[in-house]
């Protein structure tokens, strides 16, 4: 890529993409970082044809699982050594602070070593025989896979399909986001540089409607991993339909985070003020439905408010930075939009509700912590995703109302609980409907723990060990060991 400047990466080949041009930008500045044209169809059909040669070849077909390993481990120690280059090419693409992005880098790092590891340790399966045959399940890639990521954490999330779909011994097309795409096109290189065979990986900035519908179309892919909004996921779920493909999404979340009348407010208010503003609210994770006991209610929302208006502002490569500009400017402005929408609707702001005002922000794409209340569940406000630093305060008295209204959403990703008391917790836990559930703390992950959503937060699994078969075919194999024919031939 250094030797290529603005160029995607095709089938391994560094090349200039045959679609619109792609200006990306600083949202703490407004500066043009760079430019570069995207992919179009005709770029992902070959990206696709190589890929299925490239993955059919015996060099990858035929490579041993531990030999696989030793090329996931070779990336995870190139992220690494470009640990901070790739952390401050990520925050000045998206905004996030370097104490975010140097932990996202992290978190591709160990994805991939975890991988290495799962691949090493990985074994088929001899069934128990129900007749006079030995049988056995084994598994097998896919071929090519799609993975479509976001933008508001590229390298993690590209690791987190890439990592399993390539231990899984398959080639992938990842499409990052148009608006995003420096990191991917980064990690693409460490990729070859860390040996696997060229044609496996292709990195293909574009639009969604274009290069990401023609990744899901085209013949040769066999599996497609989506994270991003719930309308794309379902149009990516209706085209992988019709070819019979199997799909995995991480889709959008409404998540509920409950402050228990007996919480420690302490680890209370740091924990939700951490769910919603941090990566400035642009997380389908994020607690944005702040459910509060009546009874400690007041105090509550005092600490919370104040805590919130304090947050620093400010560019995310100023290290006391805490909440960074959003990623774009269009995104900026639809989130002024819906916050005004929320006014209309009858929200009382607490805190923010408005673009910074300080001049030393005034280029970027700055939007002030915002804490907003008096609105019922069943507002737009409280049902669809803002994907900003936006929390609703919502009071509760009785636990099972609580969960009436937790689960009163479409979404089902996340959700955070703060109490004291394990039965209380545990019994909650289990009645939300959501994918992971935090108690006493939020957004902590492990690439070993297994992450999905219910209902329109999406379908299938990622992450943990099974990780790597939800990119592999299972086939079951049986031996004959009777001595006789078959009866039924009377033979």
């Amino acid at each position: 890529m250094a030797d290529a400047p603005g160029a995607i990466l095709v089938a391994g080949q560094w090349r200039q993409g045959r679609g619109p041009v792609i200006e990306t930008v600083d949202p703490a500045t407004g500066e043009v970082i760079t430019t570069l044209r995207g992919a179009r169809a005709d770029d992902v059909d070959l990206a696709a044809e190589q890929a299925a040669r490239a993955a059919s070849d015996v060099e990858w077909r035929d490579m041993l699982p531990h030999q696989r390993a030793r090329l996931l481990a070779t990336a995870a120690d190139l992220i690494e050594r470009d640990a901070e280059r790739l952390a401050r090419l990520q925050t000045r693409d998206t905004g996030k602070t370097l104490v975010e992005t140097r932990a996202l880098v992290g978190s591709a790092a160990g994805t991939f070593r975890f991988y290495a590891a799962a691949l090493e340790t990985a074994s088929s399966e001899l069934t128990p025989a129900r007749g006079p045959h030995l049988a056995m399940s084994v598994y097998e890639p896919i071929g090519v896979v799609g993975a479509i990521t976001p933008w508001n954490s590229p390298i993690a999330s590209d690791a987190q399909k890439v990592a399993p779909a390539l231990a899984g011994g398959n080639a992938v097309l990842l499409k990052p986001a148009e608006v995003t795409p420096l990191v991917s096109l980064a990690l693409g290189e460490l990729l070859l540089e860390a040996g696997f065979p060229a044609g496996l990986i292709s990195v293909l900035p574009g639009a969604g409607r274009v290069v990401g519908e023609a990744i899901v179309r085209h013949p040769r892919v066999g599996k497609v991993s989506f994270t991003g909004g719930t309308d794309t996921g379902r149009l990516i779920g209706r085209l992988a339909a019709d070819k019979v493909m199997p799909v995995t999404t991480e889709l959008g979340g409404k998540s509920p985070t409950i402050v228990c009348a007996d919480a420690d407010l302490d680890h209370a208010v740091a924990g939700v003020l951490y769910g919603i503003f941090s990566s400035t609210g642009q997380s389908c994770i994020a607690g944005s439905r702040i459910f509060v006991h009546r009874d400690v209610k007041g105090e509550f929302v005092d600490r919370l408010v104040r805590a919130a208006t304090s947050l620093r502002v400010g560019p995310g490569t100023d290290a006391a930075t805490q909440v960074g500009p959003l990623a774009t400017f269009a995104h900026r402005d639809r989130v002024v939009a819906l916050v005004d929408r929320a006014r209309e609707e009858g929200a009382r702001v607490l805190c923010g509700g408005e673009v910074a005002d300080d001049p030393a922000l005034a280029r970027g794409a700055y939007y002030l912590p915002t804490l907003l209340a008096g609105l019922p569940n069943d507002s737009k406000t409280c049902q669809e995703e803002i994907f900003g630093p936006v929390g609703v305060l919502l009071p509760f008295d009785d636990v099972d109302d609580l969960v009436e209204q937790a689960n009163d959403t479409v979404y089902g990703l996340a959700c955070g609980i703060w109490t004291r008391d394990y039965r209380q917790a545990w019994s909650l836990a289990r009645r939300i409907e959501a994918g992971t559930v935090w108690v006493n703390t939020y957004k902590q992950f492990s690439i070993a723990t297994p992450f999905s959503g219910m209902k329109a937060s999406g379908i299938g699994t990622e992450k943990g060990r099974d990780g790597i078969r939800a990119y592999q075919r299972q086939k079951s194999v049986y031996f004959g060991l009777n001595d006789e024919p078959l009866p039924w031939a009377r033979v």
